[in-house]
């Protein structure tokens, strides 16, 4: 069987690390060109410079920052000028900040909506018309099992992920008998740099690697839905957290992510 993103050239954003590392990993072994996005040129350009030497890929390499205004359109302006077209998009990045609302910084709130949010929307903006335009493609948005819930003491976080969800399963509907493929994919717990922002404590379960995410996602490519969670336990959780009375979904999310308390210090 053919690699699922053989011959299209594929924008992963948030790629230096983590899940999207591996989304370019898979894509680069299937066939695929890339562009790859993210805000550390040095690491892309390295990552870069290793999958054309594994796998022969093309890679165009772009440094930006999503939490900027105007980012997307930045990122798209760009490649327009390099004569670059997209034909299909990895909407991975993303940013969580673990804490409660009253006190948090203003600034990282606004980075956690303007990454998980505004650019994701953006890039689908600008790029699927031309995919549907060709009649093919993909648009792949990493949501969360955050999504499923409300998260206290990650509010912002999973407010942003339950639009991504939603969002997409909604694009989902809209471009069906384009040839287009929409799927959000909500991974749990998995083992990347995300904890270092957002602290241990936000991490529930046993954690899944990056590359069984990615797996698990072009299998569902291959089908026709419009959103998976990736690993069993993780589905579970998800389908239970929907169906339990609001307030006990979200007694169990605070349970779950509750902040340690601060070390008491001596004299």
């Amino acid at each position: 069987m053919a690699g699922y993103f053989e011959g299209q050239r594929v924008l992963v954003t948030g790629a230096s690390s983590g899940i999207g590392r591996a989304f370019a990993a898979r894509i680069a072994a299937d066939g695929g060109d890339l562009v790859l996005v993210a805000r550390r040129e040095a690491i892309l350009r390295a990552q870069a410079d290793e999958l054309h030497a594994q796998f022969g890929t093309r890679v165009e390499v772009v440094a930006a920052d999503l939490g900027a205004p105007g980012a997307a359109l930045g990122v798209t302006d760009l490649l327009a000028r390099r004569g670059i077209t997209v034909e299909a998009l990895v909407n991975n990045a993303g940013l969580g900040i673990h804490g409660d609302l009253a006190g948090a910084d203003l600034a990282a709130v606004s980075s956690q909506i303007a990454v998980n949010v505004t650019a994701l929307t953006e890039l689908t903006a600008i790029l699927l018309p031309g995919m549907i335009a060709h009649g093919r493609g993909a648009v792949v948005n990493v949501a969360s099992t955050a999504a499923f819930q409300p998260v206290p003491h990650m509010a912002v976080y999973a407010a942003t992920k339950a639009y991504v969800l939603s969002f997409t399963r909604a694009l989902w509907s809209e471009t069906r008998g384009s040839g287009v493929r929409v799927l959000a994919v909500s991974p749990g717990a998995t083992d990347t740099a995300f904890f270092d922002i957002a602290g241990e404590a936000a991490s529930v379960g046993s954690r899944r690697a990056p590359e069984q995410v990615v797996a698990a996602t072009v299998r569902a490519l291959r089908s026709n839905r419009p959103d998976i969670v990736d690993g069993a336990a993780n589905a579970l959780l998800a389908r239970v957290a929907c169906r339990l009375p609001s307030t006990l979904a979200i007694t169990f999310a605070e349970r779950s992510v509750r902040p340690e308390p601060a070390a008491a210090q001596s004299n």
